[in-house]
């Protein structure tokens, strides 16, 4: 049984308890969970999807169900790739995270997609990617996140800076769809240009003064 001596704090109720999404980075608009293969059937629906294909080069791909199964067990294993959830009906809209992370060189690539159409050029995919960065760079503590997003993508083009991603390059003539060569833009960001939306303020809170009187207790 759980107990407080803060009766301000808010904790979940019974359903979210019982729910299968896990709020480990939470924004306004989303929060970012581990992947569940609950989603597997929702997901093969949006990777077989020419309009979101076409704008994250998988559109050549053919999945069904229990390929899809295997992909997103591989995803899960990396520990560093969230669906995306929306808060008010913890419905996963999609997904994103971290790729070929070098703990050397402390640096990593970044991808997204949100496969819910409903939820396009709402802000979701802006603070998804924000909430991810934050794990990058205030808990793995990465330098660098880099991405590439192909250039005729100006929904994502205009997501990623409003984050603050920085142009670096292009490869031209990179990727071939629909009967035409198209560009491919590269973008990164590194630690210093990041403010932390989400991680920095839970720790700053957890050893300010006032952490002492908002602890939880196990009876």
């Amino acid at each position: 049984m759980l107990s407080t001596v803060d009766e301000g704090l808010t904790y979940p109720s019974a359903k979210e308890l019982t729910m299968k999404y896990f709020r480990k980075l939470v924004g306004e608009k989303c929060y970012l969970s581990p992947i569940s293969l609950d989603d597997t059937e929702k997901y093969t629906e949006w990777v077989n999807d020419v309009e979101i294909g076409q704008f994250v080069l998988f559109s050549h791909g053919v999945y069904d169900i229990d390929k899809e199964r295997e992909v997103l067990k591989e995803l899960m294993k990396s520990g560093t790739i969230f669906a995306i959830i929306e808060p008010q009906t913890n419905k996963v809209i999609g997904n994103c995270g971290l790729h070929d992370i070098n703990e050397i060189h402390r640096r990593a690539t970044f991808g997204i997609f949100i496969g819910d159409k409903t939820y396009w050029s709402r802000g979701f995919g802006a603070e998804a990617t924000s909430l991810a960065l934050d794990f990058g760079f205030n808990v793995l503590n990465l330098n660098n996140i880099t991405l590439e997003v192909v250039a005729y993508n100006h929904r994502a083009i205009k997501c990623y800076e409003k984050v603050g991603f920085r142009y670096v390059g292009t490869r031209r003539n990179y990727v071939y769809i629909a009967g035409q060569h198209h560009d491919v833009m590269i973008y990164d960001i590194l630690a210093s240009e990041f403010t932390s939306p989400y991680v920095k303020k839970v720790f700053a809170k957890s050893i300010s003064d006032e952490a002492g009187a908002n602890r939880i207790s196990i009876v």
